[in-house]
């Protein structure tokens, strides 16, 4: 059964080559969603890691609170 479906595949090369062509889209789909989450799970430790140690700056007092909340509040993409 899976031999008939594979040599029509292959013996018909108008079906085989879009075939390939969005297989080939859908892997570079699924790549693309893996490394842009991976990106957004990178970019959401290392916050949380800089409000860790703003707040231990703060907590030993080597930073002001008002300073540390600036700090906090301020994010690259508020930058103009």
């Amino acid at each position: 059964m899976q031999q008939d479906i594979i040599q029509s595949i292959a013996s018909n090369e108008d079906t085989l080559i879009p075939a390939l062509i969005f297989g080939g889209g859908a892997i570079v789909g699924v790549v693309a969603i893996v490394f842009s989450a991976i990106k957004r799970i990178s970019i959401n430790a290392e916050r949380e890691k800089s409000r860790r140690e703003i707040a231990a700056y703060i907590a030993e007092g080597s930073m002001s609170p008002d300073d540390g909340a600036k700090l906090m509040s301020a994010s690259p993409d508020k930058q103009a």
